[in-house]
């Protein structure tokens, strides 16, 4: 199974593709999607949108994982972030992909163990389960990469409570 693992946003947009073959996991690909912020909002969308499109056609990804919002302080910032996670949800539902969904508290939970871990021990944690050399940069993009790890355990866990604890 491959996913792409996405961490929304308007200015930045983090995305991780890793692989799970066998309980093991592989890094395949990760970045940031980066848009002007001088540019038109329905520019900046198509631009993700887009990237996100292409994306997908060469890595083929079977899931796109994406991070759900949670509460911002500037109202103006929680819309913007909403509007480019449609786009990306629209984006990879056209390409036929299942799109499931994470909070920040399920991810930290899933990669951390610990619900309200700093992005820096969700940093260290994604380095250690896909075997990097470096810690994954920008944050963006390791948030990406932690989403996509926690759908991957997600259905890990999905098959070992549906084939009964052994």
């Amino acid at each position: 199974m491959l996913v792409l693992g996405i961490d929304p946003g308007t200015a930045t947009t983090g995305f991780g593709l890793v692989e799970s073959v066998s309980n093991r996991m592989k890094l395949i690909h990760y970045g940031t999607i980066t848009t002007e912020a001088t540019a038109e909002m329905s520019q900046r969308l198509c631009q993700i949108s887009e990237q996100i499109d292409e994306l997908i056609k060469v890595y083929k990804p079977d899931v796109a994982a994406v991070e759900q919002i949670y509460y911002f302080k500037n109202a103006k910032t929680v819309i913007t972030v909403a509007q480019s996670r449609g786009v990306i949800i629209m984006t990879a539902a056209r390409a036929g992909l299942e799109i499931a969904e994470y909070t920040p508290l399920q991810v930290k939970q899933s990669v951390v163990g610990y619900g309200k871990a700093e992005k820096k021990q969700v940093q260290i944690m994604v380095k250690s389960l896909l075997k990097m050399e470096t810690l994954p940069r920008p944050d963006d993009a390791a948030d990406a990469l932690a989403v996509a790890i926690s759908h991957i355990h997600s259905c890990r866990l999905a098959n070992i409570y549906k084939d009964g604890w052994k």
